[in-house]
């Protein structure tokens, strides 16, 4: 019999697969004695899901979640027809609600349980969009006979990550350890006490192809538990120790401009010439490297930088990952081409999207990347916000119990909605053929059906098919148009409904740095309104932030990346419309950040506060993965507020920050681009800019689009109104002397803390900026 970290090696990639990066270790051999017979990994991500029976989670169905009236008529376990998950807020743990399985959420309820029958805890982790969670819901959760045994052998546990991403935290870093892979669905066995011993994914409910199924594994854990448990024991003490080894700070050496270069040779090494992009398939948008790509440019004039993001921001836009008939770019794709998508929408992938492209657009003047900002933009107005202000979360890839049906065509159906002449131009143009291009991942076959995509810019299109630009551009959004409204009269797919805190931050900073870029006052309405929601139904009355809202109900502690990203989203916010209120807002959410996650034995920012629930350990993150880490953005917002405010405390704070992060930064920058963008803040050159007048003056609002429309991504933007002690001045009291000369809008630059001679026209502003903007 083999190891328990050869067991383990049946972790197989869900779709969803999370980027690893440095964390991605070597099997811990430490585990070696528990009986449980290995099932080896497979060559590539989708051989696992090669297989004839996944076809059947076309029929899957779910039971109809309860009404207010009929909920507040179950008893506490749900009874016959639901489990206790009946009861709860998050979307993807009511998709669970209807399983044979007496799933518990997690709490004390179940852990107590498992005490005093003692059974282990069997742990499975997810997201409401997660493809591959869906499959092993209806292949194995959904089951009677798996059900059976789990309900006899475990109790049974079920976390949503978005929610509790501090769970999914510390049992993902388990997973990477104990199998030397994660994705999501997750799956961890552990003791009453929360000690694991066992980590996989995604599991069907019988053996093929090298994937070990629930039926063989179930018996075989529990025998472990009943029989090895002394080495059940061993497993676990090992485990903890390592975990706590891998959960703290990385110092290093005080960094300096050589990790820029370094993290640059690793992307220019990576780079996809041909289809834009980093490394082979999938391909991930991880935007965040694209601005820090931008940043690159600007600091050292690296032309090649700034073709890599053009270039990169390009083929995903005219690829099928972004979806040409409803706009939105979905999670990621399966191929190099960036042609394949994963069909799932995220609200965290369409702000980060958004930032790169304005970026792009201000560093480059070229107008096609600021379109592509607004069409996502567009997205999320109509799509993903809520009445009342809030976004939500995602939008799923399935409808119909089948991965992409919402987004595909068939040639047939095209030539009835828009007739033959236009429908053959426009399957032309997005490339579509009789045998489909959209191919199922699990069987590698043609389906009749396509993804739409374009193999290059609509000029260079024109050009090919001998017809006027603009005329070819009206015919198409024309029929995109047609599409649209058609494919509105499909079953949608299922929509993650929860306001989080965190998304809602980037998104926030998405619309606001809009406003900017674009000189739109729309956008500013959408980002004042989302704010303003979540200062009312997230916050609680003691200041401190809650995690999400749905249906009308807040609730959950909120983590470090709710304060961090609503941060970073109200100081965008400030500098797009110069409220006070929100700069005021973010300085407060600062010092309670520091207040309640700062290690105060040594530095960096924890993922829990210190009165959050104690789980093995209080993990700190630093890897900025598909979303930048809590840590990395903190250390941006804590320079952006010192150089606001002049509060050189939290200047020390950052300085320390970056200090304790700076060997896992050095060792793997492209790991860490957050951190290297809040660096190169932190480096300077920095430019401190306040325009002092009257806001809506013709001088003022010129000044202000000379500063917006060039890329200054190391600038802190100020306003200070007219008349004696305005509000700014409370907050910054170094502006009490920037006023207003001669009655004229007035501009103060400072680089370095060294202050050019005011100006008062935008032209003078202009010469200052682009002589202050010279590379260091």
């Amino acid at each position: 019999m083999a190891s328990a970290a050869l067991g383990c090696l049946f972790v197989l990639s869900c779709g969803a697969q999370k980027e690893t990066g440095e964390k991605n270790q070597e099997t811990n051999n430490t585990s070696a004695n528990i009986e449980i017979t290995p099932t080896p990994l497979p060559k590539k991500d989708n051989d696992v899901n090669a297989d004839d029976n996944h076809s059947e989670e076309k029929s899957h169905k779910r039971v109809p979640i309860p009404s207010a009236e009929e909920l507040a008529k179950l008893p506490p376990d749900g009874g016959p027809k639901y489990n206790r998950l009946v009861f709860e807020q998050s979307p993807y743990l009511l998709q669970h609600a209807g399983n044979p399985i007496n799933w518990y959420p997690w709490g004390e309820e179940a852990f107590e349980k498992a005490r005093k029958e003692d059974k282990p805890v069997f742990l499975s982790v997810g997201y409401t969009t997660c493809h591959w969670c869906h499959v092993m819901e209806h292949e194995s959760f959904e089951d009677e006979e798996v059900a059976a045994l789990m309900n006899k052998w475990f109790v049974c546990v079920k976390v949503d990550r978005e929610e509790r991403p501090d769970i999914d935290n510390v049992y993902m870093s388990v997973t990477q350890m104990m199998t030397g892979r994660g994705g999501w669905p997750m799956t961890v066995v552990m003791t009453p006490d929360k000690k694991p011993f066992f980590a996989g994914t995604y599991f069907p409910k019988q053996s093929r192809f090298g994937s070990t199924g629930m039926m063989e594994l179930l018996p075989q854990l529990n025998d472990a538990w009943k029989n090895q448990r002394p080495k059940v024991g061993e497993v676990t003490t090992a485990i903890v120790a390592q975990l706590a080894e891998v959960s703290g700070v990385q110092p290093g050496e005080t960094l300096d401009e050589s990790a820029f270069r370094a993290a640059f040779a690793g992307f220019k090494r990576s780079y996809d010439s041909v289809n834009g992009g980093f490394g082979e398939r999938p391909k991930f948008p991880t935007a965040h490297n694209l601005s820090f790509l931008l940043r690159h440019h600007a600091r050292f004039d690296e032309e090649s930088a700034l073709a890599m993001v053009e270039n990169t921001l390009t083929k995903i836009r005219l690829g099928g990952v972004y979806d040409h008939v409803g706009l939105g770019i979905h999670r990621y794709s399966t191929d190099e081409r960036w042609f394949l998508p994963h069909f799932e929408k995220m609200l965290y992938d369409q702000a980060l999207f958004v930032v790169a492209n304005l970026e792009c657009y201000q560093a480059s003047d070229n107008e096609r990347y600021a379109d592509f900002a607004r069409e996502v933009l567009t997205y999320v107005m109509r799509d993903m916000t809520d009445t009342e202000g809030g976004f939500y979360s995602a939008e799923d890839a399935d409808s119909e119990g089948e991965e992409g049906k919402f987004y595909v065509w068939t040639k047939d159906e095209v030539s009835t909605i828009l007739g033959k002449e236009k429908a053959e131009r426009f399957m032309k143009v997005y490339n579509f053929t009789d045998e489909g291009t959209f191919i199922e991942e699990a069987t590698g076959e043609r389906t009749g059906t396509n993804v739409p995509f374009l193999q290059a810019t609509l000029d260079v299109v024109a050009r090919q098919l001998d017809i006027e630009e603009t005329v070819l551009r009206k015919e198409l959004a024309s029929s995109r148009k047609a599409l649209f409204e058609a494919r509105e009269k499909r079953m949608h797919p299922q929509k993650d409904d929860k306001i989080l805190t965190d998304w809602n931050g980037l998104m926030i900073s998405a619309f606001a740095q809009a406003a900017q870029a674009l000189d739109d006052k729309d956008y500013l309405a959408v980002a004042r309104k989302a704010a303003d929601y979540c200062l009312t139904t997230l916050k609680r009355k003691d200041g401190r932030l809650l995690k999400r809202a749905r249906n009308g109900n807040a609730g959950l502690p909120a983590h470090l990346e709710d304060y961090a990203f609503m941060i970073h989203g109200l100081v965008d916010l400030y500098q797009a419309s110069f409220e006070t209120r929100y700069l005021k807002e973010a300085l407060a959410l600062a010092d309670l950040t520091l207040k309640h996650f700062w290690d105060k034995e040594g530095a960096g920012f924890f993922l829990t506060a210190n009165d959050g629930e104690k789980l093995l350990v209080r993990a700190m993150e630093s890897y900025d993965g598909a979303i930048p880490s809590g840590n990395s953005i903190m250390a941006l917002n804590l320079v952006r507020l010192a150089r606001a405010t002049g509060r050189t405390a939290y200047e020390e704070k950052a300085q320390a920050l970056v200090q304790a992060f700076a060997g896992a930064i050095a060792r793997s920058g492209q790991g860490h681009t957050q951190w290297l963008s809040a660096l190169d803040f932190a480096m300077g050159p920095s430019l401190e800019i306040v325009i002092a007048g009257d806001l809506e003056s013709k001088e003022a609002q010129a000044m202000l689009k000379t500063v917006r429309q060039r890329f200054l991504p190391n600038k802190v933007l100020l306003f200070r109104e007219e008349g004696e002690n305005p509000a700014i001045v409370e907050l910054a009291p170094f502006l009490e002397n920037q006023v207003a000369i001669d009655g004229k809008a007035t501009a103060y630059v400072c680089r370095e803390q060294v202050c050019e001679n005011p100006v008062t026209t935008a032209k003078a502003l202009a010469e200052l900026l682009d002589k202050q903007n010279a590379k260091p």
